[in-house]
């Protein structure tokens, strides 16, 4: 397994250099359009198929593109994968921070409070693009990818735990396993409901739950 397999390929750089004469815009913007339309026509393919069901004829077939560009864009079927990815998890994490934020400017101080904001933020987000949360969290993709899917999640639980300090200073541990075992399994079960409606009442009920977890030994009343 490599260990790039986090490391989209086919990532743009934009450097915000200058362009010389109208020719290489209109290149620029034309291999922006296709890499777009690639991940848009990968992202229908695996939904459709599953990722190891899914050809490249069909995502080329489906984008109006040729093989020949999308290895221009990508390493792969893999790629293509990895790189809905890591913008799904680039907007989740955009979510998580404007609900946090939001609850800051409020007044909230209660990092509980602040946590469930966060947490139910990317709930939602699960909810909202239950197609692509569900591609995720299936099983059903590049080799390797339960690691990194369970890496980025417990990295998002930590970053938020981390809101739970210790009089030291530190954080507290043991709060941040469970909070992170608790948000794993609620993404899992949320992104494989069906029916949406139930999902979201679930949703709630799970993070109602999460708001009564409290730890004695750190917590000063």
């Amino acid at each position: 397994m490599s260990s790039h397999i986090d490391v989209p390929s086919g990532e743009v750089s934009h450097n915000g250099g200058t362009r010389s004469g109208d020719a290489p815009a209109r290149t620029s913007d034309r291999g922006a359009a296709t890499r777009g339309a690639l991940l848009a026509a990968a992202r229908d393919v695996f939904c459709e198929s599953g990722f190891a069901q899914a050809a490249v004829t069909d995502i080329v077939a489906k984008a109006g593109a040729s093989v020949g560009s999308l290895y221009h864009h990508f390493n792969g079927k893999a790629d293509l994968y990895l790189t809905l990815f890591e913008e799904f998890q680039a907007g989740q994490q955009e979510r998580t921070r404007e609900a946090i934020s939001a609850v800051r400017e409020a007044g909230e101080t209660d990092p509980m409070r602040l946590f469930i904001a966060g947490a139910g933020a990317y709930l939602n987000g699960c909810l909202e693009e239950r197609d692509v949360a569900r591609l995720f969290i299936s099983g059903d993709g590049p080799p390797g990818f339960d690691r990194v899917m369970r890496q980025r999640l417990n990295k998002w639980a930590r970053r938020n735990a981390a809101l739970f300090h210790t009089a030291d200073g530190g954080v507290d541990e043991a709060l941040v396993v469970v909070l992170t075992g608790a948000m794993a399994g609620a993404v899992s079960e949320i992104s494989l409901l069906d029916d949406e409606d139930a999902a979201r009442r679930l949703a709630e009920e799970i993070m109602g739950i999460v708001g009564t977890i409290r730890n004695p030994r750190t917590e000063q009343r």
